[in-house]
């Protein structure tokens, strides 16, 4: 092993170890420029916290890219002495977009798969929870765009 400047690696690790030093792992943060951030930040979060009466809070999102796929074999199922196994191979059915807006109150979710990620479907799957939400409650949506 190579020391550098007197000290080994096991001293080094000691050292990290006491003062619970972690030089690996690295936090990531991005600071706002956006003037209005903590007022919008404080909307959206008193939107969580304490949703207005008579209405529905909804997180929504959207995954793109999602493979369809079939492995080539059925698997054995867990057992005894024995972890649930799978072949390492598998078949490509093609891949599909999920549309999802979960409640934050009900704890509920409205999904939908389409098979494009457009405008077109995402404006459907609005109407769709436009649908599914009782006409006397108000809806806000929170959406990362």
């Amino acid at each position: 092993m190579v020391k550098k400047a007197g000290i080994s690696a096991s001293s080094v690790q000691r050292i990290w170890r006491a003062h619970e030093l972690q030089p690996h792992r690295i936090r990531q943060f991005k600071l706002s420029n956006d003037p209005n951030f903590v007022e919008k930040l404080l909307d959206v979060v008193g939107l969580y916290v304490d949703p207005p009466d008579h209405a529905i809070v909804l997180s929504v999102d959207e995954k793109s890219q999602i493979q369809a796929l079939d492995r080539t074999q059925p698997g054995l199922p867990l057992k005894k002495g024995r972890a649930a196994t799978m072949t390492h191979d598998y078949k490509r059915n093609g891949t599909t977009t999920l549309f999802a807006a979960f409640d934050v109150l009900e704890g509920k979710v409205i999904g939908r798969c389409m098979q494009k990620r457009r405008h077109q479907e995402f404006i459907r799957f609005l109407n769709q929870i436009e649908a599914q939400v009782p006409a006397k409650r108000a809806v806000h949506v929170i959406l990362d765009p």
